[in-house]
């Protein structure tokens, strides 16, 4: 963990833990809590169901009725429940994942009679929303038979299965995405772990905390430690302050980490500070009354959202720098040799990269080096993807013969390079060649472009030392095998280019959702993406171009500034 100021006032217990860089030398949510809103919360205005059904309302329509309702979680679904009879509001279990579907589709059933009504419901299933609200994409059919009741001159649903099924729409319109924070295995900086909480809980602050409490989501525990003990527990906002209990053996590296976690989150939240943090009756970081973003500027989540980057190209085999409207070869056999074929670079002058020539009888050169020192052969292969490094350059990664992924890393005691395979759980019935891995900046997630599909998986740690990929999940299964490039953003998000009509879409970090990013001229396929805090780039059949990363809703994608009438691979040091 970096130190900064405020961690001055309880880090120098603090042991910071630190990954060799290759060839350096060269929830639940709680319901026991009612913690005090620190600011008005006012969500996006959305439709919201009345409480109930209207008076002497067709069957087919409560039952749409029913569905939106659901949505709502307040007060144990109470709304939900205003739709059913008596007794099957009473049994009806609405506990446990939320399935989402595209839409419904409601067909009524034969065997009507003047009291009963039979519904079947069928919707193509996109997702679910997990306990403690992680999303995970899914796919498969929702189908369930609904019966109705005549009661007192009105219809109520009379027989359902157990759970929440709720269109995508509803979930924008009733849930808002909000990041919680957990340091990475090193204890190095803190990793986005995305939630989806109701937008109308008032006690948003509380919620988030609880989430925090009970730890990262499944999917992502493989790579996320939960340092606390159990018998931590958060116990309210009470006199301006947030409360916990049970950190009596939590040393002062771990109570900064948490507290860190705690001001990220409801920071980024809209929840503004300073916060008070107190543990056991006194404040959770000695000497530290209130806490604010400014005291853990340098754990900020938020670090690459501004400012820029190097901007790197890869012309006709060789490596070029990009500055202003000028490009210059870089120094030694990148910007030399003209037979790269792709390669990664770091900020600190590491670099990774392939030698070869296309379509050759030969085998592709995996070597790595630094700007201005030694370089070293790492392979030989027919092909490799292009190569990703680790966060710090600690090890860098790439796919041989679109099967084999290796890791590549150097011993801190000999300085020597050594090689191991990652193995990767993939799903049931994957098995195509890996065109695409790219390691997120935390090196947490992976994203994987296999036989044109998406897919993201974690990166888990063994006990030795090595790495694999599990829980990985295929993404924006709607562009089928259409999927050529594809990046990490700054912002956890993804940039991804296809060959389908919406060549460059933004992919969100857990999947719920993709966006059209502005056609403008690009001609499809989009061959290679990158992104860095302030810029998006694409390579298509043409050109390299690029586009602010915020601004206008529609822009126009233009050529880079000294790459015009290049097709190139754009390169972001990071």
């Amino acid at each position: 963990m970096r130190t900064n100021k405020a961690a001055s006032l309880a880090l120098s217990a603090v042991a910071t833990l630190t990954a060799m860089s290759l060839l350096s030398g060269c929830a639940t949510l709680p319901t026991n809590s009612a913690p005090h809103v620190l600011r008005p919360f006012t969500p996006a205005e959305s439709p919201t169901p009345d409480a109930g059904p209207a008076e002497d309302e067709e069957p087919d329509l409560l039952l749409r009725g029913f569905y939106a309702a659901s949505a709502i979680p307040d007060s144990d679904y109470e709304m939900a429940r205003a739709y059913l009879t008596e007794s099957a509001a009473q049994a009806w279990d609405p506990s446990g994942q939320k399935l989402i579907v595209d839409s419904f589709g409601v067909t009524t059933l034969p065997g009507a009679s003047a009291g009963k009504r039979r519904f079947a419901v069928h919707g193509n299933v996109v997702g679910a929303v997990h306990t403690g609200g992680s999303f995970a994409p899914e796919r498969g059919k929702y189908e369930a038979e609904i019966e109705l009741d005549m009661i007192d001159g009105q219809w109520r649903i009379s027989s359902l299965p157990a759970g929440v099924v709720m269109e995508r729409t509803e979930l924008r319109n009733q849930y808002q995405p909000y990041n919680l924070y957990f340091f990475d295995a090193d204890d190095r900086e803190l990793v986005t772990d995305r939630r989806w909480v109701h937008s109308r809980r008032e006690a948003l602050a509380g919620d988030l905390i609880g989430l925090l409490m009970e730890g990262p989501a499944e999917r992502l525990r493989p790579a996320l430690p939960n340092a606390l003990p159990s018998k931590v527990a958060y116990t309210g906002f009470k006199d301006g302050a947030f409360t916990f209990t049970g950190f009596s053996e939590v040393d002062a590296a771990r109570r900064t980490q948490f507290a860190a976690q705690v001001v990220w989150t409801l920071a980024t939240a809209g929840i503004t500070g300073p916060y008070r943090l107190e543990a056991d009756g006194s404040p959770l970081i000695e000497g530290a009354d209130a806490l604010g973003t400014d005291d853990f500027a340098d754990e900020s989540p938020l670090v690459e959202t501004a400012g820029e980057s190097t901007l790197y190209a890869l012309v006709d085999g060789r490596i070029l720098r990009v500055d202003g409207r000028t490009t210059q070869a870089v120094d030694g056999s990148l910007g030399s040799s003209g037979q790269i074929t792709s390669a990664d670079l770091a900020k600190g002058g590491q670099w990774a990269a392939v030698f070869g020539k296309p379509d050759d009888d030969k085998d592709d050169v995996l070597r790595v080096g630094k700007f201005g020192a030694r370089e070293e052969e790492v392979m030989r292969a027919r092909t490799f993807t292009r190569p990703s490094f680790e966060a710090n350059a600690a090890a860098v990664w790439s796919v041989a013969d679109g099967k084999r992924i290796l890791r590549t890393v150097q011993s801190a005691a000999s300085g020597e390079l050594s090689t191991g395979e990652v193995h990767v759980d993939l799903p049931e019935g994957v098995d195509g060649n890996i065109s695409v891995l790219r390691l997120s900046r935390s090196g947490t997630r992976v994203v994987m472009v296999i036989d044109g599909k998406l897919y993201t998986g974690i990166v888990q740690r063994g006990a030795s030392g090595e790495r694999s990929i599990v829980n990985v999940l295929e993404y924006a299964q709607e562009l089928g095998g259409s999927v050529v490039s594809a990046e990490w953003r700054a912002d956890g998000s993804l940039i991804v280019g296809t060959s389908a009509p919406s060549p460059v879409l933004r992919v969100e970090q857990d999947g719920s959702s993709m966006t059209a990013l502005s056609a403008g001229n690009i001609s499809a396929p989009v061959v290679a993406v990158a992104a860095s805090p302030s810029m998006l780039y694409v390579t298509d059949v043409n050109a390299v171009l690029q586009v602010p990363a915020s601004g206008a809703d529609n822009p126009i994608w233009r050529e880079v500034p000294g790459l015009e009438g290049m097709r190139a691979l754009p390169i972001i040091a990071r």
